[in-house]
């Protein structure tokens, strides 16, 4: 929840002559509470994390997710050996922070696939940082193997993006 959906919850709050709502989300919990003897002065909890315990993913039933989902999209679904060398993957990897886009605009397809051949500057991606759009473009060539980003998602800078084979070129 960012500041402003937290201004906008506030409004409402006082609007509607709330005593009290509290949120709680997987990253934090907020509580806004109205004192009715105060004059209906509103005080704000702060967000506190919430601590969370990480369970490494079974990589075999991601795959098979992935796969389905794939599948269900219409997309071919390429499998690789689990003995497959990993000297020819290369990792792209975000060059700012921002939202990753899959797409240029949502009634357009997407820059890539699993399983496409790129080149040097074939668009990838866009990640909007700051109400601009930057179309961020691949420095190697070879073939999408994985895409480690949802679409929509708020990417970190240097957060991978794409797994490429550059084995075949």
């Amino acid at each position: 929840m960012n500041l402003k959906e937290i201004q906008e919850l506030i409004k409402l709050v006082d609007k509607f002559k709330l005593t009290e709502v509290a949120i709680e989300d997987k990253d934090f919990k907020l509580s806004i509470k109205a004192d009715a003897n105060t004059g209906g002065q509103i005080t704000v909890g702060a967000q506190t994390p919430v601590p969370t315990r990480t369970i490494p993913p079974d990589t075999t039933i991601v795959q098979q997710v992935q796969s389905a989902a794939e599948l269900a999209a219409g997309q071919t679904v390429t499998t690789e050996s689990a003995e497959g060398s990993k000297e020819n993957i290369t990792i792209i990897k975000s060059p700012m922070i921002g939202t990753f886009y899959r797409k240029p605009s949502p009634d357009k397809e997407t820059f890539v696939k699993i399983g496409d051949e790129i080149q040097e500057g074939t668009s990838l991606c866009v990640i909007e940082a700051m109400k601009l759009f930057n179309e961020i473009e691949s420095e190697i060539s070879g073939k999408i193997i994985k895409i480690l980003v949802e679409d929509a998602s708020p990417v970190e800078y240097d957060q991978p993006l794409f797994e490429v084979d550059t084995s075949g070129s």
